[in-house]
């Protein structure tokens, strides 16, 4: 259970860091192309949420987030839901909602910096990437895992 939570932890540190480094050294250029016309470090204010959805709604995002990290702290500290990859998964998008909701409370922005220009993909930031492997994660253990567990040894089926 601990190690679950020193894992958010030591990726929400990983996260201020970024951002810290992003605000000082990106907001002055805007921009740090790292592979021409395919990726660049680039500094944005997201004032909203994932593709800049509910723009200025940040005491809605402060609350949803919050609430919710407190439900995925205490699954983990009660051992609510049994197995390592629920509990990796918990602690990503702990560490993820953290970082997100630690910006939207003190800067009253989001700091992105990743942005895949090739695709035009909306700019990320590590927070974002913690959220959305912990997802993944999350879903693949619900439709894999508990998935096989409820279906069961199968029967099979006599020839009449």
């Amino acid at each position: 259970m601990i190690l679950y939570l020193l894992l958010s932890a030591a990726l929400l540190a990983v996260d201020v860091l970024l951002k810290a480094w992003a605000s000082s050294s990106l907001r002055p250029v805007g921009s740090i192309p790292v592979i021409p016309e395919v990726f660049s470090l680039y500094y944005h204010e997201n004032r909203g949420a994932a593709w800049g959805i509910f723009q200025g709604q940040r005491v809605l995002l402060v609350a949803v987030t919050g609430c919710l990290i407190l439900f995925l702290i205490g699954a983990v500290i009660l051992k609510k839901f049994p197995g390592r990859l629920v509990n990796l998964s918990f602690s990503l998008i702990i560490a993820g909602g953290l970082g997100n909701l630690a910006d939207r409370i003190f800067r009253g922005y989001v700091v992105d910096y990743l942005y895949f220009e090739l695709i035009d993909f909306p700019i990320f930031n590590f927070a974002d990437m913690c959220v959305v492997t912990g997802t993944i994660l999350l879903v693949f253990y619900v439709i894999v895992i508990e998935g096989k567990k409820e279906k069961g040894p199968q029967k099979p089926e006599a020839d009449g």
